[in-house]
């Protein structure tokens, strides 16, 4: 367990489509716990509620503190470490829709501007728990999922409105960023096809063994392993569905269900069928 205190609800029918929560979860992570790099599919909101922590985007890293909220963007690299000494506790929720971008850009937040500065953490606290609070009975999923989109919509007004955006230095993004970002989005988007590196490079405009050293030096893994890294998480998502283990296997761009089986073993400690039986059971 990487959390001293850890608490999650998840939204079983995620419906709306304008804007829609897909969890909610508060937790205090031990000392030096860090995330990542890594990247998500959805917008994924942190509020520091006391001690603090390092969130890197873009290429830069910031300190965030009590008070301070940061947003982790669809298809961008980050990653964020709690403080050794004074570990961060922080609130979250994670949320994608149509309107997720203009309401971003709304209230000033990009990938390169990816914090509010000391918000008032009272009123913030009481609406990210409201959203995680709408999950607690699975009863009515659909009426959940309309709560949950109207509580985080008066959290990103409060947001908006009380926060003080804080700018990461720079407009632009280095070269060797960019790069390694545009080949992030691709694995991400299109990891179910066959990839080759070298096919991904060449259609990025970069060499190689240009883009392989670049990739390595910002995430600490190759391409080709994080491209495995992408695929087994989203086979451990598929596994918690219906889908036959063939069938996620040929879903996140293995052909063969033997040879993905003993990987997600080797990477997991279970096998597929283990993690599903696994999973269900804490269901």
């Amino acid at each position: 367990m990487d959390h001293e205190e850890f608490t999650v609800g998840i939204n079983l029918s995620p419906r709306d489509r304008s804007l829609a929560v897909l969890f909610s979860g508060e937790g205090k992570p031990y000392p030096a716990h860090k995330i990542g790099p890594a990247v998500h599919g959805y917008y994924l909101m942190h509020t520091v509620l006391s001690g603090e922590g390092v969130f890197e985007c873009g290429g830069q890293s910031l300190i965030c503190r009590e008070g301070d909220t940061f947003i982790i963007f669809p298809g961008v690299l980050f990653s964020y470490e709690a403080s050794a000494s004074q570990p961060w506790h922080y609130i979250w929720t994670a949320f994608q829709g149509e309107a997720a971008h203009d309401v971003m850009e709304d209230m000033g937040l990009t990938p390169r501007h990816p914090v509010i500065h000391k918000t008032s953490i009272r009123g913030l606290v009481s609406l990210y728990r409201r959203i995680r609070r709408c999950f607690e009975d699975s009863s009515e999923p659909r009426l959940q999922d309309l709560e949950a989109s109207g509580w985080l919509r008066l959290l990103l007004h409060r947001l908006g409105k009380e926060g003080k955006r804080i700018p990461l230095g720079r407009d632009d993004l280095s070269d060797i960023d960019r790069q390694v970002e545009q080949a992030i989005r691709w694995i991400t988007l299109q990891y179910h096809q066959p990839i080759t590196i070298e096919g991904m490079a060449q259609s990025l405009g970069y060499h190689r063994a240009h883009l392989s050293k670049a990739f390595k030096q910002k995430t600490g893994r190759s391409p080709k392993q994080y491209l495995m890294q992408v695929r087994l998480e989203q086979a451990k998502t598929l596994l918690e569905g219906t889908l036959t283990v063939e069938q996620v296997a040929s879903a996140v761009g293995f052909k063969d269900a033997l040879y993905f089986s003993k990987l997600f073993r080797r990477w997991a400690g279970l096998s597929p069928t283990e993690y599903r039986g696994q999973n269900r059971i804490q269901r």
